[in-house]
C-alpha cells in the first residue's frame, strides 16, 4: 500500500479501460436489440395462434354477422383475462409494498431527519397551538412571583430560631414528643 494513504494506482491503463467500456456498451446494445426482436417474434407467434387470419371475401351478410359476434366474444374473454391479470398484479404490488414496510419496521433502519433549530417566542408558539383563540401577548415574567427583601430576612430569622436540630429531634422523640406535636398543632416543623 502507499505510505501516503493515496489510492493505489490502477494496473489497467486508461486506454484499456476505455476500450473495455466501449466493448461492454456495444455488447449491452446488442443484447437489448436481440431482446426486442425476441419479444416481437413472440408477439407475432402468439397472435398467429390465438387469432388466425380472417377470410371475409365471399361471405354472406349472415356469416359476416356471426363472425363479428364470435370476434366480440373473443374480445370479451381477452378483456376478462386482462382485467384479472391486472388485478393480480396490483394485489401483488400492494403486498410487496406492505412487506417492504414490515421489513423496514423490523430492521429499524428509518433515517431520522435532521431537525433544525428554530427560535420561537412564546407568543408565536401559543398562536401556533391555539390559532385564533390566542389573544394578546404573553409575558411570562409577569406571572412570576415577586420576592421582597423583607420576606427573605424573616425566613433567615425563623431558621436561626430553630437552633440545633439534634435538640429538636430528642425533644420530639418518644410518646411525649408526639403528644406535644398534637397539642401544639404540628410541633416544631
Amino acid at each position: 500500500m502507499n505510505p501516503k494513504g493515496d489510492k493505489p494506482k490502477s494496473k489497467i491503463s486508461a486506454s484499456r479501460k476505455l476500450s473495455l467500456k466501449m466493448l461492454l456498451l456495444t455488447r449491452a446494445c446488442e443484447d437489448l436489440e436481440r431482446e426486442r426482436q425476441d419479444r416481437e417474434e413472440e408477439k407475432e407467434r402468439y397472435l398467429g395462434e390465438k387469432l388466425p387470419p380472417l377470410q371475409t371475401s365471399g361471405l354472406s351478410m349472415d356469416e359476416l354477422q356471426n363472425l363479428c359476434k364470435q370476434l366480440h366474444a373473443k374480445i370479451d374473454v381477452v378483456d376478462e383475462e386482462r382485467y384479472d391479470c391486472e388485478s393480480k398484479v396490483n394485489k401483488h404490488n400492494k403486498d410487496i409494498h406492505e412487506l417492504k414496510l414490515k421489513v423496514q419496521d423490523l430492521g429499524g433502519k428509518f433515517k431520522k431527519p435532521a431537525l433544525r433549530k428554530v427560535r420561537v417566542s412564546a407568543d408565536e408558539m401559543m398562536r401556533a397551538l391555539l390559532g385564533s383563540k390566542h389573544k394578546g401577548s404573553m409575558d411570562l415574567r409577569a406571572n412570576l412571583k415577586s420576592v421582597k427583601k423583607e420576606d427573605v430576612k424573616q425566613d433567615k430569622v425563623l431558621t436561626t430560631e430553630v437552633g440545633d436540630w439534634r435538640k429538636n429531634v430528642e425533644a420530639m422523640s418518644g410518646m411525649e414528643g408526639r403528644k406535644k406535636m398534637f397539642d401544639t398543632g404540628g410541633g416544631a416543623q
